[in-house]
């Protein structure tokens, strides 16, 4: 596995503790082993989950299912997103200011192989319970392990992007095997069984993280910004508002709809994360601890923020519409075999391990050109083309069916605009939050997500019976507005970046 038997460290700076065995693992910390493991067995859990949760909501009960509408199903898998990566928000500041990123790690990932295991009960009760454990337990680890992975390097380390780069295809090894491993547990006993075989993954990533524990040194260990007691009124606050913006949240989504029980938390959710990323960025431009060169590269960020939010609107729907898709739409018979529906969720994931490199070169070889604010626009662009690509297989095909390559086509040409914006909006979101929100950065990429997959589940219950032609049709036309609005911003957007740059290095970056 590409271990060694030294243990001999490197020096490193003051302020970093020694991290045992430093280049025992393809010239990384040992920890990185840990990691890298912990989080490819998460993933497998989660997306292994995921890849069957719909056809599972769905289902008649007489084939094991819970029986719910199909606009609904897909409506409830797209506000579990949400849920997610708001709680993401959540796990991040309970493990910088309360637990640390070690004790988060662990506690979530109880919480969601807990879940797992009452998703293998099968009754309605266990598995709403369950997927909210899992909802809650991943908004704790999924923030935090890639913050400890930081933690194994001081700053000045150059083998940190390396370390995140190995990470990386971790998550997408994992991501890539769970619908192959899943789908065919669900195909031999039934949903229940593959959510077993999702608890068995995130049962083994527990292992590997709770084994490897005293490999990652100190990584994790303490709060980055441990409370106070003078922070307490600050924070009871805080807390106060949280508590009654959700209440007000489930009111106004009772008021304004005669939905109840799963419609009413579909509303409700929605709001908060409608609601989140603009209370973020108002308290940000009213911060008196922004400066005006922050405030440039702020005002920069939000119309890349607006382009992030609609990809992950149309990318984030692999689970719920295309999941769809995929089972009722897709002839499924490829050179003799009967393909399971979720198993196209893994073209992404090979297409990132596959692409993932070749980008890489591509960025290298035009010097990091086109701007980010192109990538971005270049990103959403593949999205929405994608979209109106199997809007017009749909329509090719009338009432039969598409063959599986024009859903493979149309999760390769998401994936393309992915690697044009996921990881440039990463490296975006550290550079141009304001430096006393620096902590917070992650939060709001976080938010996007959250939102996109928020719009997801208001337009599918506003659409019900709509044909798959319509549909993506034209969420893919509409997709394409902000995507014409970001190439014609993008002279704007470099100029507030340039504007805002720290140093002349940093603003010639942005050519």
């Amino acid at each position: 596995m590409g271990m060694s038997s030294s243990s001999q460290a490197e020096p490193r700076s003051e302020h970093q503790p020694p991290v045992p065995r430093d280049r025992a693992f393809f010239g990384h910390p040992l920890g990185l082993f840990t990691l890298f493991n912990t989080e490819l067995w998460e993933r497998f859990s989660y997306y292994g989950m995921r890849a069957i949760l719909l056809y599972y909501l769905t289902a008649a009960t007489r084939d094991g299912g819970l029986g719910i509408s199909s606009g609904t199903g897909a409506a409830l898998v797209a506000i579990y997103g949400t849920a997610v990566y708001l709680l993401s928000v959540v796990g991040g500041w309970l493990a910088d200011r309360v637990i640390g990123a070690r004790r988060a790690t662990l506690y979530g990932g109880i919480v969601i192989a807990a879940g797992h295991v009452l998703l293998t009960i099968p009754t309605a009760a266990f598995s709403f319970a369950g997927i909210a454990c899992v909802a809650m337990g991943t908004g704790l680890l999924k923030p935090n392990v890639s913050t400890m992975v930081g933690e194994l390097y001081d700053r000045e380390d150059s083998r940190r992007s390396s370390a995140f780069s190995i990470f990386y295809m971790g998550i997408n090894i994992g991501s890539l095997a769970a619908p192959f491993v899943v789908g065919a547990a669900r195909a031999w006993g039934g949903f229940h069984a593959g959510f077993a075989v999702a608890a068995v993954g995130m049962a083994i990533a527990l292992a590997f993280f709770v084994v490897g524990r005293p490999l990652l040194g100190k990584a994790g260990d303490q709060p980055g910004n441990p409370l106070t007691r003078s922070d307490g009124p600050s924070v009871a606050r805080t807390g106060l508002l949280v508590v009654a913006a959700v209440a007000v949240a489930v009111l106004v989504a009772s008021w304004t709809s005669d939905a109840t029980g799963i419609g009413t938390m579909i509303d409700a959710l929605s709001y908060l994360a409608f609601a989140a990323p603009i209370v973020y960025f108002v308290v940000m431009f009213r911060s008196p601890r922004v400066t005006s060169h922050e405030r440039s590269r702020l005002a920069a960020y939000v119309p890349l923020f607006i382009t992030a939010m609609v990809f992950w609107m149309i990318f984030e729907q692999a689970a719920s519409t295309m999941a769809a898709y995929a089972e009722n739409r897709t002839d499924l018979s490829l050179l003799g075999f009967t393909l399971a529906p979720e198993v196209f969720q893994s073209v992404n994931p090979a297409g990132i391990v596959l692409l993932s490199p070749v980008f890489a070169w591509l960025w290298l070889k035009t010097n990091n050109r086109p701007p980010t604010a192109v990538k971005f626009a270049i990103g959403l662009t593949l999205a929405a083309a994608s979209f109106l690509f199997l809007s017009g297989a749909s329509a090719l095909a009338g009432d039969a069916k598409t063959p599986a390559w024009v859903l493979v086509a149309t999760y390769v040409l998401q994936t393309l605009g992915e690697l044009c914006l996921s990881p440039i909006g990463l490296a975006a979101t550290t550079l141009l939050a304001p430096e006393a929100f620096r902590s917070q950065a992650m939060a709001l990429w976080f938010l996007a997500p959250a939102a996109g997959n928020a719009i997801t589940a208001q337009v599918l219950t506003a659409t019900t019976g709509v044909s798959e032609t319509a549909y993506f049709g034209w969420i893919g036309a509409i997709a394409l507005i902000p995507a014409v609005a970001m190439f014609a911003l993008s002279p704007w957007v470099t100029r507030h970046i340039k504007a805002g740059a720290e140093s002349t290095r940093e603003a010639a970056i942005q050519e």
